[in-house]
């Protein structure tokens, strides 16, 4: 049975979708099968894999609605052993839709649960802000891993996630732990950057991992050629960075 990591931050531009996509990618690469969920209406990791996103009949939206089941929206094989249930912007009127409809918090597990057998893992990447989807992402999960950008206000916004992660597990799914941090856009020859991880560290009790996600171009660039790190340019610091993730990731797993 696949593990189901829900990839959260209230936070915009703290790494989610690179953490998502890249995580996945390195997870193939070390022989798992992985399903990607993008449940952002932006669509960036759909687009990420190199997918036309406003090209497609079946998205998470026709999902989330119940016009299609998770079989019609699943693109097998984007990358070798990743596939990917993709998101478009329609995808931000779901939660206006959905209004009065029962255990709408549930619709997204309903669905993975039949599929979850097929996959090592499965990654769900969530939309910036703590709305329905992102409550869909954490009932449909097993756990959240946080990426925290290295940045001045990076300890704000954590304590409502983390309290939020808490609510969905005493309320929806009492399966749901927080997988753990990780530091992503770290710059090495800026005191802030090592401020930063320091400060989480002696602030938060929660799983760090040791991996810290370096400010890389490589990284920068890959999505804007639809491929993930490590196809894109294996040798970078930012490919043995999320190389190092997936492994830890794994580890967890044991």
């Amino acid at each position: 049975m696949g593990k189901a990591i829900a990839i959260a931050n209230q936070k915009g531009g703290v790494g989610k979708t690179t953490t998502a996509i890249n995580l996945s990618s390195c997870l193939a690469a070390k022989g798992k099968k992985v399903l990607v969920v993008d449940t952002d209406p932006q669509g960036n990791t759909t687009s990420g894999f190199g997918v036309e996103k406003n090209d497609l009949d079946n998205t998470i939206y026709e999902l989330m609605l119940g016009e299609c089941s998770i079989r019609d929206c699943i693109i097998t094989e984007v990358i070798p052993r990743v596939s990917l249930v993709p998101s478009n912007v329609n995808l931000s009127a779901a939660e206006i839709e959905l209004i009065g409809v029962d255990r709408k918090e549930y619709i997204l597990r309903n669905e993975v649960d039949y599929v979850k057998g097929l996959y090592d893992f499965i990654i769900i990447d969530c939309p910036p802000s703590l709305n329905m989807l992102t409550i869909n992402a954490m009932t449909t999960a097993d756990s959240v891993l946080v990426p925290i950008q290295c940045e001045y206000y990076a300890l704000e916004g954590l304590s409502q996630l983390i309290h939020t992660v808490n609510l969905v597990k005493t309320r929806l799914n009492p399966k749901l732990d927080l997988e753990g941090v990780v530091f992503t856009m770290y710059d090495a020859r800026t005191n802030l950057s090592m401020q930063v991880v320091e400060n989480v560290k002696d602030n938060l009790s929660q799983h760090i991992y040791k991996t810290i996600i370096p400010r890389n171009i490589r990284l920068a660039e890959a999505p804007s050629y639809g491929l993930p790190i490590n196809l894109y340019d294996p040798k970078s610091t930012g490919a043995e960075a999320y190389m190092l993730l997936a492994d830890e990731v794994i580890q967890n797993m044991a």
